[in-house]
């Protein structure tokens, strides 16, 4: 891995060697092991997430070294530099009709992709779903039996490269039509209630205490967010301006996805 980090931040730094067959394959190379799994844009350590910037550049650096070209899946063309992603049955993924992803994203045995995208650089794990019109940009980080609702959008990033890609990790449910960018992070088993807009300069109001707590960028563990706004000075006048509600926790007893609703019911949150 250090050879073909190496080989890329060079690359980086003098797109000449882009056409030289070792750094063709180092790029093409990276891409494979983020397809497998292997490499990822942004993984979690100890001390929290850590972006691989080295991966998101050589990601960058696959679209100068590819070439348009007329590909065909079923009566379906399209006209891109970027194949899409096969071999579905050995990897034991569910893929309904009009699901595309593009190589270089990794998704995990036991997904199931409803008509969705899942752009490259891209991490699914194993047990989510990725419900109807449900979008996954490039280098969005998934977790484990994770479901994203119809119509989410979560958001990509190749460039800044030192900015940190959407996170949604293990158990979190994300409702109908949220939208997620700008590398906010979304804790373990966290809900998000239809509609939830969440940037980095969104505010994230604890409103459950007797005084509200607010931060941007991080959703808690277990927290159930709605829809919500404030009132803000402008120079003409008061105005809403849309923010985020956290008014509760899930509770131990709705761990399990068949169980979430009722989660949701207790608070009276669409979905």
């Amino acid at each position: 891995m250090k050879d073909l980090q190496d080989i890329i931040e060079k690359a980086w730094e003098d797109r000449s060697l882009l056409n030289q067959q070792q750094t063709i394959d180092a790029i093409r190379e990276v891409v494979r092991l983020c397809d497998q799994g292997i490499l990822r844009c942004a993984e979690p350590t100890e001390n929290g997430w850590k972006v691989n910037q080295w991966v998101k550049k050589g990601i960058v650096l696959y679209f100068p070294i590819q070439k348009m070209e007329t590909l065909e899946a079923g009566i379906f063309e399209y006209h891109d530099k970027i194949p899409l992603k096969t071999g579905y049955k050995e990897k034991g993924i569910r893929v309904v009709p009009n699901a595309i992803a593009r190589h270089g994203a990794y998704i995990s045995k036991g997904v199931i992709l409803m008509p969705s995208y899942v752009n490259i650089g891209a991490y699914v794990d194993q047990g989510t779903m990725v419900d109807t019109w449900a979008t996954v940009g490039s280098c969005a980080q998934i977790g484990k039996d994770v479901h994203l609702s119809g119509g989410v959008g979560i958001g990509g990033v190749l460039e800044p490269l030192q900015a940190a890609p959407v996170i949604i990790e293990d158990g979190a449910f994300i409702g109908s039509r949220c939208i997620v960018v700008e590398g906010v992070r979304i804790e373990k088993e966290a809900v998000l209630g239809a509609n939830v807009v969440l940037t980095m300069s969104t505010k994230i109001i604890d409103v459950t205490g007797e005084t509200p707590l607010e931060t941007k960028g991080v959703v808690p563990a277990r927290s159930v967010v709605i829809p919500g706004s404030y009132t803000k000075k402008f120079p003409a006048g008061d105005f809403q301006v849309p923010c985020a509600l956290i008014i509760g926790k899930r509770k131990e007893s709705t761990n399990k996805k068949t169980s979430l609703n009722d989660a949701l019911r207790e608070y009276n949150v669409a979905i």
